[in-house]
């Protein structure tokens, strides 16, 4: 159906109705720009949430990523961060495809719109000054028409009185009247023509303002009205389409949250943690009974108990801690109060050694060859190290080849550039490429060692059998004591090596003892001898309970290598301490433990 021949009289409520569309339109394109401010707000909302649970740059991020939930968590994160970047998407397609689009349209179909209603106006008012000329034409014809018949009763009235005076004769003769009653009526004639020749005109005007001019302009309307309708459907669709475009991706993202998750493995996880903390150290074995009942028989006297210094017997063969503590500014107690001074303080040098402990860690303060870690913890830092410097070496040998290479280019094409401004180069990098091979070579070394030292069930069990024999309850416990509850390892010495330290001071003594660890014990047996030993490379020894040695230096070995990396020397009387394992080359006497020669 046609407006132009439906609704010709209905121009008012089809302007105010094509205003109502536009403001319509202006509406929806209103609601699609707040939707992409919606998706824009939600996509940075999101984009800062994986950013917040992204692991920071630390070491604990390199912990993280060996488990398979955390690896699966940061999958997620980034699924998520790609999944925020597709409502990103949708916004800048929303904006771009109908919020820009409806804008510009907006504007043209308004101009448009004013364009049609200015003609239906303009000939609106033609044909209202029409037909007010056709309304002044009608009434001149009327009033024409009247004076014409009054003019022509006159006249009659006039002619037919036979009662007029000889002076309205005279003034008012009926020849005068008759042409007065013709110029009315010639008057009313032309009124007349004129009136229907207007008529004739304002008809026409008329037939072609209501069936041509107006119905094409409602026409222009109609058709301007039925394309913003089909332009919102367009951009309804579309406003499905965008999000529909994205669909794919984002199944893409949830995909891979799903597969993140399915690919969590409890028992791989399980062994990491294993892998992370094995310290590599076999439990300890039984502790031995120390018979304290005869050290009391021993000391019937106090002056006895008070000796210092005192020559301990030949036939020892290990040394033994007398329960009592050494205080030269008081009393001698009990010793029963000794005997539970002495239990009651070894959980003491535990707090102690792991507080130094944490603190050493946490400064970062191990050596280089990761001697301070457990075997197993160290064989794998070496392993890593090598790792780090194999992959140094490919790219300084990469960057060698370029410049091979390029420097080739140079000798075959001169005018490119000079071949010998490569030379520096290539020899700074054949140098760094030598440092690197030899800090290879030295970390292998390490590696090649611990994996030698790293203790196995035969060595356990040979460890076990001897120090049955020797009665090394309280070696034992000196190896135990450098390791923490909590499986960390340090290189401090022992509580028997303290004491030593504090009766026979060495060379560099320790600088951070407390009172009641210097105190703890009085005397020591003197450990022996179990067989004798070279160093290899020189050792300054400035860590607590070590001892400085000299290349070629030989001294003898008191405690052998536990599985710690550390063993226990002598030089004289007065100085012990702990060395490197590494650092020398041991000889066991042959009754000391099977005949065994080792590095």
């Amino acid at each position: 159906m046609s407006w132009g021949s439906e609704l010709w009289d209905q121009f008012d409520n089809l302007e105010k109705h094509t205003q109502w569309g536009i403001e319509y339109l202006e509406k929806y394109t209103k609601f699609v720009k707040e939707r992409s401010e919606i998706e824009t707000n939600y996509a940075k909302q999101i984009r800062n949430l994986s950013k917040k649970y992204q692991p920071k740059k630390n070491s604990r991020e390199e912990e993280e990523s060996k488990y398979t939930f955390c690896r699966a968590f940061l999958t997620t994160l980034n699924e998520l961060n790609d999944y925020a970047g597709q409502h990103e998407v949708i916004a800048e397609n929303l904006t771009a495809q109908i919020i820009s689009e409806l804008s510009r349209y907006l504007q043209e179909i308004k101009a448009e719109r004013k364009s049609h209603f200015h003609d239906g106006r303009k000939a609106q008012q033609h044909i209202e000054s029409s037909w007010k000329q056709l309304e002044s034409c009608k009434r001149r014809f009327e009033r024409d028409c009247k004076e014409a018949d009054r003019a022509q009763q006159y006249f009659e009235k006039m002619d037919a009185d036979i009662n007029v005076t000889k002076a309205d004769v005279e003034k008012r003769s009926s020849h005068k009247a008759r042409q007065q009653a013709q110029m009315r009526h010639q008057m009313a004639a032309d009124s007349k023509g004129d009136y229907s020749a207007f008529l004739q005109k304002f008809n026409q005007e008329q037939n072609e303002h209501y069936f041509t001019v107006i119905p094409n302009i409602f026409q222009k309307l109609q058709d301007m009205e039925e394309r913003r309708i089909e332009r919102l459907g367009v951009c309804m669709k579309t406003f499905a389409d965008v999000d529909r475009q994205v669909l794919p991706i984002v199944g893409k993202c949830l995909d891979g949250m799903t597969k993140a998750a399915e690919s969590i493995e409890p028992k791989t996880d399980s062994k990491q943690v294993v892998e992370s903390y094995k310290s590599g150290f076999e439990p300890p074995g039984d502790v031995e009974f120390e018979d304290y009942g005869q050290a009391m028989k021993r000391a019937v006297s106090e002056t006895s108990l008070s000796k210092e210094g005192k020559e301990k017997p030949p036939g020892k063969s290990k040394g033994k801690l007398w329960p009592f503590i050494k205080n030269k500014n008081k009393q001698k107690e009990p010793l029963s109060h000794r005997l539970n001074d002495f239990m009651a303080s070894k959980p003491k040098m535990h707090c102690l050694r792991s507080l130094r402990r944490g603190l050493s860690l946490k400064l970062g303060s191990g050596p280089e060859d990761f001697s301070h870690l457990p075997p197993e913890q160290r064989r794998k830092k070496l392993q890593g190290k090598l790792d780090e410097l194999n992959r140094d070496i490919q790219k300084e040998m990469d960057q060698r080849d370029a410049l091979t290479k390029m420097k080739d280019v140079y000798v075959k094409n001169p005018q490119m550039g000079d071949p010998a401004s490569v030379d520096p180069r290539l020899s700074e990098i054949s140098q760094t490429i030598e440092k690197l091979q030899l800090e290879v070579q030295k970390f292998e070394g390490w590696l090649a060692e611990v994996e030698e030292r790293m203790p196995s069930k035969s060595d356990t069990q040979r460890r076990s059998i001897y120090e049955t024999q020797n009665n090394t309850a309280v070696s034992n416990n000196c190896a135990q004591d450098r390791e923490s509850p909590d499986g960390s390892y340090t290189e401090e010495q022992n509580s028997e090596t303290q004491v030593k330290a504090n009766i026979n001071p060495a060379p560099n003594p320790p600088t951070s003892t407390t009172p009641e660890f210097d105190d703890e014990f009085d005397d020591e047996e003197t450990l022996p001898t179990i067989g004798t030993c070279k160093a290899l490379y020189p050792f300054e020894g400035h860590n607590e309970g070590t001892i400085a040695v000299a290349e070629g230096e030989l001294l003898y070995v008191i405690e052998e290598d536990k599985g710690d990396g550390w063993t226990r020397v002598r030089r004289n009387e007065d100085e012990e301490g702990y060395v490197p394992t590494s650092y020398v080359e041991v000889f066991l006497e042959t009754n000391a433990k099977g005949a065994m020669t080792y590095i």
